[in-house]
């Protein structure tokens, strides 16, 4: 990407996404006309054709597909670059932690607590979002986040290792597995499982679930069964049960953050949070 300017990423990405000049300039608010010597001199300077043009269509080479998977990913990190640059320099700068609810293993309280005991500790906002907490530390709107091996992506992100839980189906009393000292996973075939917010339908038909209270209630109500680490135990209500799944790959509880951040703040918080795991896991000193 040496050499190349931010502003004509953008005008090939719009017109890469487009796959038309006039819908693209029409995005972009120019006229058509520069919008093609642009692409054009980008092609030249290149020296790759990166679009196929004729009367009928627009398509990209597998030039231009490269490109295309590269300029999105160099706007995001732009974006994300401003986003993080803005936060840094707010009067009171803060810690913004993104963090599923119920999905902490139990550890937040003592690593908040904690790290606020920490000199020079910034305030902690806590961002609580059931869906791809991921996405909200690649776009800059978060500082770290609490997540899972291996149901969250991970790439792109440095994490510390928290705590590592086997895991356990959680239904109704009534539910016909509900009186078994263990299952499978194949023994879930036909059984209404929840999915995230911006999770695709893969087939599945089982509710959307935005919050830990609504997945209970929906389980409570037979509407749902769930898959969740051992620690959800601590949160149930005492309609429900767990049995633990034998086959189910066990999951850790991740504190991440972007690759290559370097504020001070936030080391402290990974070295905090790393220090209470180990205490809790009696791992510690």
């Amino acid at each position: 990407m040496e050499g190349l300017e931010v502003r004509e990423l953008v005008y090939f990405t719009a017109v890469a996404e487009e796959l038309h000049f006039g819908r693209a300039a029409a995005r972009l608010g120019m006229a058509q006309p520069p919008l093609s010597r642009a692409i054009q001199q980008l092609e030249r300077r290149l020296g790759v054709t990166l679009l196929e043009r004729s009367s009928r269509r627009v398509a990209l080479t597998e030039a231009g597909a490269v490109l295309l998977r590269e300029s999105r990913r160099v706007l995001d990190a732009a974006s994300a670059a401003a986003r993080r640059t803005r936060r840094a320099g707010r009067a009171e700068p803060q810690l913004v932690l993104a963090v599923k609810p119920g999905g902490d293993g139990g550890l937040l309280p003592a690593i908040l607590d904690a790290y606020q005991a920490e000199p020079g500790a910034l305030p902690v906002e806590l961002v609580w979002s059931f869906g791809e907490r991921e996405v909200l530390l690649r776009e800059g709107r978060a500082d770290a986040a609490l997540l899972h091996r291996p149901r969250n992506d991970l790439t792109g992100l440095d994490t510390q290792d928290l705590l590592t839980e086997t895991q356990l189906l959680v239904m109704p009393r009534s539910h016909r597995l509900a009186g078994r000292t263990r299952v499978c996973l194949n023994e879930l075939a036909g059984e209404p499982l929840p999915r995230r917010p911006g999770a695709s339908e893969g087939g599945s038909h089982g509710h959307r679930i935005h919050d830990l209270g609504q997945l209970l209630h929906l389980i409570a109500l037979g509407r749902t069964v769930a898959v969740l680490p051992s620690s959800i135990r601590d949160q149930l209500r005492d309609d429900l049960v767990t049995v633990p799944v034998e086959d189910a790959e066990p999951t850790t509880l991740v504190l991440a953050w972007p690759e290559h951040a370097t504020s001070p703040a936030l080391a402290a918080f990974v070295r905090v949070a790393a220090a209470v795991a180990d205490k809790a896991t009696g791992h510690g000193g």
